[in-house]
């Protein structure tokens, strides 16, 4: 007998080139093949083509976060869903929790969170637990943290690693071939903690030892304008290509021969899954739960944070050993196809709404 038909609201904030968004969108576009129809509410849908943006049943309510508007646009919201609500609310995003929290209350509907990264300094997290029923966390590592730091009961939270389509065709093709300018990129949301800054000043002594290599920045964010200054003030502008803020990013992975994660901490890095899973051996700083996802020396390197001299040093490594960099991004792929297929991830998401809801959906009111 077929699990009964679940509806689900993803609700998250701008869709951007970011591990939380390509979750949500991954979530809604596999969903269905586990009897749960999805509705996405989000704050800026722009980067979406509107042919998705239907078919994914993307709504817009850009003046949810609004200091002023922000709590009529809760009410036209919860207005609009009282006829037919969801079954479940799953918050996507830690800037959306306290509307979460409210929208539960006022449809009377339970709601699970999604838990990406590390808090920042004196961020507090509050949840209803009338209505909060669980908490997913990416990896273990943040798990702990929200353990330890706080407070929250640990069998409140549960580990779902993010997932990539490890099934779809990819273009893998060789890297560091001899007849093309070698490729370093990183790609995602250019904010401060992302360590970006670090990469950047790895450059020119990459480029002492590589004066062909040529290195790419996928992303669009708060640091953009002060990592394109750094760039000019290096006198590297020439080697150095900035890729706007798409949420496709295939074409940018394909064009790299290696991918750096320089991250000062890092739930997990779906990004970099991605371009793990094209065969792309990483650099990746040695913080938070990237631990679970790469391997010294087998599926990449890894460096400490904030150190821009051994993560130059790690760049030229592979640089020096294109036989090593293959066999990495080989491993690299395999160990992805392996522990982080996407339908892994959606299939959990799927159990876990049934167990919350107590395996059949809330009959409407």
């Amino acid at each position: 007998m077929p699990d009964p038909l679940l509806k689900v609201l993803l609700l998250t904030g701008r869709l951007e080139v970011r591990g939380s968004s390509r979750q949500t969108l991954t979530l809604a576009r596999h969903l269905a093949a586990h009897q749960v129809e999805t509705m996405i509410v989000c704050t800026d849908a722009g980067v979406l083509p509107k042919t998705e943006r239907r078919s994914l049943q993307v709504r817009e309510y850009g003046s949810l976060v609004s200091p002023l508007a922000g709590r009529i646009a809760e009410w036209l919201l919860a207005s609009e869903l009282r006829n037919d609500p969801p079954d479940l609310i799953h918050v996507q995003q830690r800037s959306m929790l306290p509307i979460g929290r409210r929208l539960a209350h006022r449809l009377q509907r339970p709601y699970i969170a999604s838990i990406h990264d590390y808090l920042g300094p004196r961020e507090t997290l509050r949840f209803a637990w009338r209505w909060c029923r669980m908490l997913t966390a990416v990896s273990q590592s943040v798990k702990d943290e929200l353990v330890k730091v706080a407070g929250i009961p640990e069998d409140r939270i549960v580990v779902i690693h993010s997932g990539v389509d490890t099934k779809q065709a990819l273009e893998v093709g060789e890297i560091l071939d001899p007849h093309r300018a070698p490729v370093i990129g990183t790609a995602g949301p250019l904010e401060a903690a992302k360590g970006l800054r670090y990469f950047v000043d790895a450059i020119p002594p990459v480029l002492a030892q590589h004066p062909r290599a040529e290195f790419l920045i996928a992303g669009a964010g708060p640091e953009e304008h002060n990592l394109r200054r750094q760039v000019r003030d290096l006198g590297v502008v020439e080697h150095v290509t900035f890729v706007p803020n798409v949420l496709e990013l295939g074409s940018s992975l394909a064009a790299m021969d290696a991918f750096v994660l320089p991250s000062l901490r890092q739930g997990l890095g779906t990004i970099m899954l991605e371009a793990m899973l094209r065969g792309r051996p990483v650099i990746a700083t040695n913080a938070g739960g990237v631990y679970s996802v790469v391997e010294h020396g087998r599926t990449g390197l890894l460096v400490p944070p904030r150190n821009s001299s051994q993560l130059a040093a790690s760049i030229n490594e592979l640089l020096d050993n294109p036989v090593r960099a293959r066999a990495m991004g080989h491993a690299a792929r395999q160990m992805v196809c392996e522990q982080f297929p996407v339908d892994r991830m959606v299939e959990h998401t799927a159990n876990l709404y049934r167990e919350v809801l107590g395996a059949v959906p809330i009959a409407s009111t």
